[in-house]
């Protein structure tokens, strides 16, 4: 297993370097630079573009800043961001990310649980009236036009029910006399989701072994009093209404990709059971009379998981990347959003710094499934 790490690490670095390598020649390849974009600014001279040009190296021969680029990205630098000059890059990206992050890890976990507990109920319900309702509306949602669909949500939760704001990360009017900045807020948020999420799965981890009943009381009374008290701390603060607000703008963007997503790990979860429940080891528990409950929760659903939990891994690891229909619908200023933007206006070092940080947790994301797989299944093993 260790000497596997290693050759995948290794592996890991050559596919990284070479995803790199081909993005940026990619962007180079395209026509004009970032200097194009000023062409209908009638203030700027020929010459003033081209000082610009100079200031951003991209006077310089490709192999040159290609080089350049490549020794500052060994060294832990990004470089600079031209559209947000002189800000660097991992400054940008600090920012954005964790909008991004918070959106879609937040429908991600949603949908594999509403997805996998759907799914693994549809299996076992095969043949009826619920699995056939459920899978056409699966299959709707899976395959709905992404843009026509947010539309459809902002149209009918925002502008006609009036239940959520359109669009935006904020309400700019309550955030004029606000004191401190929306980012530091946001970032109490995500530390006070973190604290949250570590005490309960320590929680859920000392509870294991505890019987049915008592296990289910403890997680659930415990998970109530934790969100009670944070609920209760944010309150009191003078920062809780603003807290409230981003909340606020958050619902209707993960409930349309929640709404998007959980369907299709829903049919994933239903067709990885059905494979299972052929299974020998499914009969041999069937004759020992086991329960039907202990059936499908302990020897068909965990098998069924392997699929399900890749496609989550992937899907956690992509995160950063966002969604750039979504966050374009819903004009949330997260990574999507400014790597579309970047690539616009040939930013290159943003663009190529976002590349890196998806590209690199896209790769580790396929390491930690293959980890995952092992302790799965038992019958997996690593050369």
């Amino acid at each position: 297993m260790f000497w596997y790490i290693i050759r995948r690490l290794i592996q890991i670095i050559f596919t990284f370097l070479l995803l790199l390598t081909i993005s940026y020649f990619l962007l180079e390849a395209m026509p004009g630079d970032f200097a194009q974009a000023f062409l209908e600014n009638p203030n700027l001279t020929a010459a003033q573009r081209d000082a610009l040009r100079e200031i951003y190296g991209l006077d310089k021969p490709l192999g040159e800043r290609f080089l350049s680029y490549m020794g500052a990205l060994l060294t832990g630098n990004l470089g600079i961001s031209f559209q947000y000059y002189p800000r660097p890059v991992i400054e940008v990206i600090m920012e954005r990310a964790p909008r991004t992050l918070v959106l879609f890890l937040t429908s991600t976990v949603i949908s594999f649980y509403v997805g996998f507990f759907a799914g693994k109920l549809l299996a076992w319900q095969r043949g009826k009236a619920l699995e056939y309702t459920a899978t056409l509306g699966g299959v709707t949602l899976y395959t709905v036009f992404t843009p026509w669909f947010g539309l459809l949500m902002i149209w009918l939760f925002a502008f006609s029910l009036k239940w959520f704001p359109i669009g935006q990360f904020v309400t700019p009017v309550l955030w004029r006399r606000a004191p401190v900045e929306a980012n530091v807020v946001f970032g109490r948020m995500l530390l006070t989701a973190l604290v949250l999420s570590l005490i309960i799965f320590g929680l859920m981890l000392i509870t294991r072994r505890l019987t049915q009943r008592n296990r289910v009381v403890l997680r659930w009374g415990g998970v109530t009093l934790l969100l009670a008290g944070a609920i209760g701390a944010w309150g009191a603060s003078e920062l809780g209404p603003y807290a409230l607000n981003i909340l606020h703008h958050m619902v209707l963007p993960i409930l349309t990709v929640t709404l998007i997503s959980f369907a299709g790990l829903m049919l994933l979860t239903r067709n990885s059971m059905l494979e299972t429940l052929r299974e020998d080891y499914v009969m041999a528990a069937r004759a020992k009379g086991l329960p039907e409950r202990v059936i499908r929760d302990k020897h068909a659903a965990r098998n069924a998981m392997l699929p399900v939990v890749t496609a989550l891994v992937f899907a956690l690891a992509t995160a950063l990347g966002g969604g750039i229909i979504t966050e374009t619908v819903f004009s949330w200023p997260g990574m999507g959003l400014t790597l579309l933007e970047a690539a616009r206006v040939q930013d290159i070092p943003m663009t190529m710094g976002g590349i890196a940080f998806i590209g690199l947790l896209s790769l580790l994301a396929h390491l930690v499934a293959d980890i995952l797989y092992l302790f799965l299944d038992p019958r997996i093993r690593y050369a």
